[in-house]
């Protein structure tokens, strides 16, 4: 669903300066604005900028995420009790002007809605990972975007052999090449392990890209009988809404009841309406000007991130997680090929597409992996990978729209796929933990206190002169104390 960076490979020229770079343990030089001055390990350190950035981004989704697990439960449970009719009710409840044709049930205004909001977020990231963040640069991009692109064709390949095989319906090919970020940060939450920054940009990164090929996914294969009267109305918004912003004109009471029009005109030309989201997204500049602590498009994720991570998506998930489930029903998630594609697709397809597509790169454009990780890592992180909820469910019901019982039953699918994604990706890395807890700890290490970590302090002058200082006022201190015991002791006394 969401990310910011990634731990790539990349070479990029940049003058050595004693007073900003520094020197990490894989070999590789970079300073606190984020240059190097060595090839990159794959998976290596993140410049400290890059690093920052993710660990913001991080919180706000793992906080997103738990909220989405509780709203997936909450749903579960009121949908297999006997408040099931109520929650049944609730959905299908219509709401909205019927002359707009917007008169919409709460569950259709979630996915085309609320969701939306999810779009223009995942937008701006995209936005700023192509012009401010690593996939700027093709080195760095190649590994990150092969291996994601993999991850979302192996599993569509899965599902497509199973259902030929087993002459099931083809189109639900899409449904398994997801990944829910929030979701597999919550399991990371639950779970208690840490992973080092590198593999979570790496894990993020992936989530960028796959946002990216949904959103092409959703725009050309879910696209049924356009209104061109409303596809012009809503393209003349986005110009507008594009012009407004080069001439930096501020103000959220211009561009939010702008953005609503554009949303309403996109849902009436038959493209779905999430696209507008994506599309006023990436208008937004994402590059910083001169003094500038931060471009329009980070200030705006910032704000608009919360609403997203902790009201959208998890608005979403209680109204579209909600399938009955029985013994007989899970019985039917292993035998019916359509859903059995879905549930080996997520778990093997993302698992293997990740994983192969990275090591078969990494060999050819002879990478190197960070010498303190090993592949099971990546194979971990990938398992991981998994775990499709969001945008798995939105493509679940885009894709057998109209057969109410399939869909429920490939809603329960993706439950299923990433249950078991999750369960299996937690064994991997609990392997892994103690190494993943002193990576962490390393990482995050500021003995100076002055809210950089040593690491990224290593050739700094200045940095050790501090360190020097501290040490040498603890030297004193533990000095007088032995001065004082031995008093003590000499006089007779106890030793305070």
């Amino acid at each position: 669903m969401s990310a910011d960076t990634t731990g790539g490979l990349r070479t990029v020229a940049a003058p050595k300066t004693p007073d900003t770079d520094s020197t990490a343990p894989d070999g590789s030089t970079a300073d606190r604005t984020g240059t190097a001055s060595a090839e990159r390990k794959f998976l290596g350190r993140l410049p400290f900028p890059e690093r920052t950035f993710v660990l913001d981004a991080l919180r706000a989704e793992t906080v997103g995420g738990v909220l989405l697990l509780l709203a997936a439960i909450a749903a579960l449970v009121w949908a297999n009790t006997p408040l099931s009719h109520s929650y049944e009710t609730v959905r299908d409840f219509h709401v909205g002007p019927s002359s707009l044709g917007l008169n919409l049930s709460i569950e259709h205004w979630a996915a085309d809605g609320l969701l939306a909001v999810f779009f223009f977020v995942a937008g701006i990231e995209l936005k700023r990972e192509m012009v401010a963040g690593e996939l700027r640069d093709p080195k760095a991009a190649a590994l990150p975007v092969i291996a994601a692109l993999c991850g979302m064709v192996a599993p569509a390949l899965v599902y497509v052999v199973v259902n030929a095989t087993g002459g099931g319906s083809l189109g639900g090919w899409a449904v398994p090449t997801a990944t829910d970020i929030a979701f597999a940060l919550a399991v990371l939450a639950v779970i208690g392990t840490s992973l080092p920054s590198a593999l979570r940009a790496f894990l993020l990164t992936l989530a960028v890209v796959d946002d990216l090929f949904a959103i092409l996914i959703i725009a050309v294969f879910f696209t049924n009988g356009l209104n061109f009267a409303a596809l012009g109305g809503a393209f003349a918004g986005l110009a507008l809404f594009w012009f407004l912003l080069r001439k930096d004109v501020r103000g959220w009471y211009v561009y939010v009841p702008l953005a609503l029009v554009v949303w309403g005109l996109m849902y009436n030309s038959g493209i779905h309406a999430t696209i507008a989201g994506v599309a006023m997204g990436l208008m937004l500049r994402c590059t910083r000007r001169e003094g500038e602590d931060h471009s329009p498009g980070e200030r705006i994720e910032h704000r608009v991130r919360p609403l997203s991570a902790g009201f959208a998506v998890p608005m979403f998930a209680l109204f579209s997680a909600g399938v009955a489930v029985s013994g007989e029903a899970m019985g039917d998630v292993f035998t019916q090929p359509e859903t059995l594609g879905v549930v080996l697709g997520l778990v093997v397809g993302k698992t293997v597409g990740i994983f192969g597509g990275t090591w078969l790169t990494a060999r050819f454009t002879r990478a190197e992996l960070n010498e303190d990780l090993a592949w099971a890592d990546l194979f971990a992180v990938a398992a991981l990978a998994g775990i499709g909820f969001t945008v798995s469910l939105l493509i679940g019901e885009l894709a057998f729209e109209g057969d109410a019982r399939l869909t429920d039953e490939v809603k329960a699918a993706v439950l299923t796929g990433s249950l078991i994604a999750a369960l299996v990706a937690t064994f991997l890395l609990k392997l892994r933990v103690r190494k993943y807890r002193a990576m962490t700890e390393l990482e995050e290490r500021d003995e100076d206190m002055n809210n950089v970590p040593d690491v990224y302090e290593a050739d700094d002058p200045e940095h050790h002169l501090r360190l020097a200082e501290i040490y040498e006022r603890k030297a004193a201190e533990h000095r007088r104390r032995a001065e004082q015991t031995g008093a003590a002791r000499r006089n007779g006394d106890r030793p305070a």
